[in-house]
This record gives C-alpha cells, structure tokens and sequence, in this order.
C-alpha cells in the first residue's frame, strides 16, 4: 500500500513540474529590453533603413531621432517617406550613403532646371543637430548686383571660378519664374562656394539679395547640361560619441542577424530589434528559451513551483 501511494506521489509530483512549465510562456534567455513602439522597419519607401536613422520612436539612434523620421505621404503607396525636420521645414530624404556618412535632402522651394522658383523660405539646420553641409554646390539665383561684394571673414562668398554652372543654368527656360528674361546676365547669379550658413544656421537668401537658390550635388555625364544635373542638398553626419555608449559592435551583430538598431528609455540603452522575437540586447541569433508563468517572471518563479512540488512530495512521505 505504502508503494501504491509513493509512486503515485512520484507520478504526481513530475506531473506538477510538466504542468507549471507546459502552461507558462517561453521568453529568451538573452535580456530583454523595453518594447520599441512602432515596430522599426528596415526600409521606408524606397530607402534601406540602418542606424543610425530609424522609422520611428525608439529606432535607430535617440540623437538622430528628432529629426530624421519616417512619415506617411500621399503618393507613397502606404510605404512612407523619410524626412529631415529642422527649425526651418521638413524636407524630403531622397538618398543615403552609409559608407559617406551623407544623406541628400531636397527642400521644396529649391530651383533646379526644370522648375524654377522664388524661395519664400530659409532653409537651415539646428546647431545641436549632428548634421552639418556635405558636398554640394549652392547657386544664388536672381541676386542683386551687391551680392558680389558680401563677404565672410574677409573673402568674398561668391566663386568666380565657377560662374560657368551660372551660365549654364541659365539656360533653364526657368528662370522667367525668378523675374528674369531668357538667358539672363550671370551677374545676377553667384555661386556661393564654400557656402556658410551663417550664425542663424541658415540659408538667408533675403540677406544675400537673391530670390532663390539651387544646389548642385553632382553634374553627372553632361556637366553643361543642367537638366541632367543632380540637384539637393548633401548633408554629412557624424556618429562618434553621440549615444553615450559602445554602439558600433553590438549594433552590427544586431543587423547582422536581421535586427534592427533601436533603443529603450529612459535612459536610451541599445537593444537589438527581433521583430516578433521581442527586443534583446545583443543580436537576434540563438534563441535559448526557458519558460516562465507570465511574460514578467523570472526563471526563479520556475524553481519556486519546482520547490513547493518537492515539500510537498516530502511532507506526504
């Protein structure tokens, strides 16, 4: 009788462990980090996404965050767009180069060959921001005749060495837009090199007496043909000590494995982005799994119904 009633305990007590561990859900051994909402996308539009610019809140790196995100815009087939926001306007991201560490923005009231434009205004960057001008050409459209004898520190803004992208330009039937008759003079044009952005961190084309502005960022095959011309605004970013901790390897291993690089508040630590995995803290390779009674208990709370399985096994003994 004694032996019926110990192997029914010894059944009863494995069934016990089977039931608390089968009845709980599995979490990754690897830590987790706070959930990242929206879920981060590794593209938005047309535009590979990776840090350390995200889509959203919690992606990417929290100092690129409030000024690079990924909008909803008509025409977008749902798919969105990536946007620049500074103190002065949002503006359209149309390319990245990762390896460059620049990205080319196109500011809707910039002139290019095919639509030409008074600028009513400035463009600009925030000087916190981790953005400062890349390679790129400003002309000056439409300038009056004072704009040749500006200065900053002493040498003149406008490049006479260049004032050949001036007449070619010009060419544009465009610039009838600007107020100017076809193929005007190119006095009335300047091509602001090395463009500075003044104290204010912005573009004034109304302190520099033009009406608007191009901005060149490579002349492509036909360097006298402006309609082939690729116009924006390139803009270098650096990434050297922003965040406040080692990202570089972890943030590699992360996307190595199909993650994507975000962080977590409050205090903007990395995690790794799995998807429906969750959010680690390393990478989303080698999933090890244990298994809790909630998705907030520890592997502990484990032990505990394994020991109180146990006493009680004991106890009838």
């Amino acid at each position: 009788m004694n032996n019926f009633i110990s192997i029914n305990l010894i059944y009863f007590f494995f069934y016990l462990i089977i039931t608390v561990i089968s009845s709980a859900p599995m979490i990754k051994t690897t830590t987790f980090a706070a959930a990242v909402e929206p879920a981060c996308k590794t593209r938005c539009g047309p535009l590979e996404i990776k840090y350390p610019f995200g889509t959203g809140h919690g992606c990417g790196s929290p100092r690129f965050h409030p000024y690079v995100t990924c909008s909803a815009a008509a025409g977008s087939g749902g798919e969105g767009e990536l946007r620049l926001t500074t103190h002065t306007g949002s503006y359209q991201i149309t390319s990245i180069s990762y390896s460059d560490s620049v990205l080319t923005v196109a500011p809707p009231c910039m002139s290019n060959c095919t639509s030409m434009q008074p600028s009513p205004a400035n463009f600009g960057l925030d000087w916190a921001s981790p953005f400062q001008l890349g390679p790129s050409t400003f002309i000056l459209l439409a300038c009056s005749p004072e704009t040749y004898s500006i200065t900053v520190k002493g040498n003149p803004i406008c490049d006479p060495s260049s004032l050949y992208l001036c007449a070619d330009i010009y060419t544009c039937p465009g610039v009838v837009a600007l107020g100017l008759p076809l193929f005007p003079p190119t006095n009335t044009c300047c091509v602001y090199s090395p463009a500075n952005l003044g104290p204010e961190d912005e573009l004034d084309l109304e302190a520099l007496g033009c009406e608007g502005y191009s901005s060149v960022v490579a002349l492509g095959d036909s360097p006298t043909d402006p309609a082939r011309w690729r116009y924006g605004v390139a803009l270098k970013y650096t990434l050297g000590g922003l965040d406040g901790y080692d990202v570089a390897p972890s943030c590699r291993g992360c996307e190595q494995s199909g993650g994507v690089c975000g962080y977590a508040p409050p205090r903007n630590s990395f995690v790794c982005v799995c998807g429906k995995y969750g959010n680690t803290t390393t990478d989303c390779y080698g999933y090890h799994w244990i298994y809790t009674s909630s998705s907030v208990l520890s592997s502990g709370s484990i032990w505990q119904g394994i020991l109180a399985a146990v006493s009680v096994f004991v106890m009838l003994n």
